[in-house]
């Protein structure tokens, strides 16, 4: 390989690690909050920052109307097009103010920003209907924040996917494309109970809701509707892009390929160590299968050696499960 590539490569393991420690660290400072129950009951993002301080050291809080002190002005957005190349382009921060901005448009809450102590910047903002579970080991305190970091500060190249990520937040509605249909960022869903499907069930196009702790219900709602979420067909040419392959159809299992983590990683996918495998990501689709009196939807698993189709219980999955939405 070339000195340019060695170095890439290096840059990209070095992003990907601080990016992997910082969102750990964050995750256990936010079920640290939950069990403690100190994360819920915050009517504005400042004082859920407050708390978060005595867990996650914070050394600097910018407010509202000074987010730009703590983070950098313009970031640079690259999107991907798994059927034909990349293409970038500038994202000013300058007018973020609300929680709007991170694609959250429904939680009323203020921006801030904040300088983490080590170094990492972020923009956050507060989910005020956050709910505590002190009791379960399920829990992932990140559906309460919605948050971009910058794990370089101010330093370049501010790139969303490389020094700059997200969790729980969409900067735009296309994070990556294939061919003319953008797809939203990863993300890990928030699951609706079975009365909160039931009433939206008719809105959402959902067919039928069974349990409570519905993650594949959750992301329909967080998308907008079954016809914005993946089709099967759609989820495998994200897998053959991903393993560098073109056999994968909509209901093919296909083995001894190879994921390429780098590529996963730049469209925002994140994977979870397991001990029977390296590690493997899973990503629902807008597909449902009832039968047998339960309540399935089809999602795709992404291993490193192996990628298959899979009717799953919908209230299967806590955080492990990821989502992508169509977007406009």
């Amino acid at each position: 390989m070339t000195i340019p590539t060695l170095v890439a490569n290096y840059q990209n393991k070095s992003w990907n690690t601080s990016a992997s420690v910082f969102e750990r660290k964050l995750e256990e400072a936010l079920k640290t909050m939950n069990t403690q129950q100190s994360l819920a009951g915050y009517s504005n993002t400042a004082d859920f920052v407050a708390e978060l301080g005595k867990h996650f050291k914070i050394n600097k809080v910018c407010k509202n109307n000074e987010i730009m002190s703590c983070f950098n002005d313009n970031i640079t957005v690259e999107i991907i097009d798994i059927s034909s190349g990349t293409s970038s382009e500038k994202v000013n921060l300058q007018g973020f103010k609300t929680a709007a901005d991170l694609g959250q448009e429904d939680w009323d809450s203020e921006a801030i920003g904040l300088q983490f102590a080590n170094g990492t910047t972020g923009v956050i903002a507060y989910n005020p209907l956050c709910k505590e579970q002190p009791f379960t080991n399920t829990f992932s305190g990140t559906s309460c924040v919605s948050l971009i970091y910058d794990t370089n500060g101010f330093k370049s190249p501010n790139t969303f996917t490389k020094d700059v990520r997200g969790v729980n937040s969409f900067l735009k509605a296309c994070a990556f494309k294939s061919g003319n249909t953008c797809f939203s960022a990863p993300f890990n869903p928030d699951p609706l109970t079975k009365a909160e499907c039931e009433e939206l069930k008719d809105d959402l196009g959902i067919a039928a809701c069974h349990y409570d702790n519905d993650y594949w219900a959750g992301a329909v709602k967080a998308c907008g509707g079954v016809s914005k979420m993946p089709t099967m067909a759609q989820l495998a040419d994200i897998a053959n892009y991903v393993y560098n392959t073109s056999g994968i159809g909509s209901l093919t299992d296909q083995s001894d390929i190879t994921l390429d983590y780098d590529k996963a990683t730049a469209l925002g996918f994140k994977y979870y160590e397991y001990t029977y495998q390296n590690s493997s990501f899973i990503v629902w689709s807008g597909e449902e299968d009832n039968r047998d009196g339960n309540t399935y939807a089809f999602y795709r698993f992404f291993d490193n050696n192996r990628s298959s189709w899979v009717t799953y219980y919908r209230n299967s999955g806590s955080g492990h499960t990821q989502a992508i939405c169509i977007g406009d």
